[in-house]
């Protein structure tokens, strides 16, 4: 996917607050092999690399947009490379603490990469993971419903707009059934307070929506988006707008 780090910044401290929740759940900071899948511009994967004096991090992430931007945050314990995450998790590397943040939501199929991802984990290692709760959060499913529409239908992939995303106690049984030794899995609600529809639009715009303007005619994306803009105005009729945004947080130890 093409990513724009500027929109994707503009709501940066509201992003960032669940990166805090996964930093604070770090069973031990003595971990010395790191990795973060997805770790976007590279600024959040500086402060887990600051948290952990003794580690070698490794931020991975498919954008070279985002990318672009995390040449300031490397040294000699803090490196970034421009990979998938489907190719870093299919390769023979082990780690101490596999950490993602709002990454793994555009990985396919979680039952088979959940499993693939702990299999990379040294004994004794940790798997942190924050995700948005695709399949409950109703900016996802107002997406749903507009690629649902006869205008863009047929020109979207089918099951664009099905989420990878599972259930807690799904998660929770794959950890289990994996040898985790202390889980802790629970659903919170970040909220997102902005002045109106057209703030809440960009919020969207900046990760949501990009799929599916991917896969639209360029002449087709100021309809879509104006469609998607009145679809927020009909649900969210209040100023300020208050949207309870939710986000999955999982840590496993092995």
């Amino acid at each position: 996917m093409s990513w724009d780090p500027a929109i994707y910044n503009r709501f940066k401290s509201e992003r960032a607050k669940p990166f805090y929740d996964l930093l604070a759940l770090i069973h031990n900071r003595e971990y010395v092999d790191v990795i973060d899948l997805g770790c976007g511009t590279g600024e959040l994967t500086k402060q887990l690399a600051d948290e952990m004096l003794k580690a070698r991090v490794l931020g991975i992430d498919s954008s070279v947009q985002m990318l672009n931007a995390s040449s300031v945050f490397g040294n000699s314990r803090l490196r970034f490379e421009q990979k998938s995450i489907e190719a870093q998790i299919g390769s023979a590397a082990k780690w101490d603490l596999v950490f993602s943040n709002a990454a793994l939501q555009w990985v396919e199929n979680h039952s088979e990469t959940f499993p693939k991802i702990i299999s990379s984990l040294n004994p004794g290692g940790q798997l942190l993971v924050q995700i948005p709760s695709q399949h409950h959060n109703l900016t996802n499913k107002l997406l749903k419903r507009l690629s649902d529409r006869d205008s863009f239908r047929t020109l979207l992939p089918s099951g664009i707009s099905n989420s990878p995303v599972l259930e807690l106690e799904e998660y929770a049984a794959l950890l289990f059934a994996r040898g985790c030794k202390a889980l802790t899995i629970f659903e919170k609600i970040y909220p997102v307070v902005v002045p109106g529809i057209r703030e809440l639009f960009e919020w969207v715009s900046g990760t949501a929506i990009i799929p599916y303007l991917e896969n639209l005619p360029q002449e087709l994306h100021g309809q879509f988006n104006d469609e998607f803009e009145q679809l927020l105005q009909e649900n969210f009729d209040v100023n300020p707008v208050f949207y309870p945004f939710k986000r999955i947080i999982i840590s496993g130890i092995f």
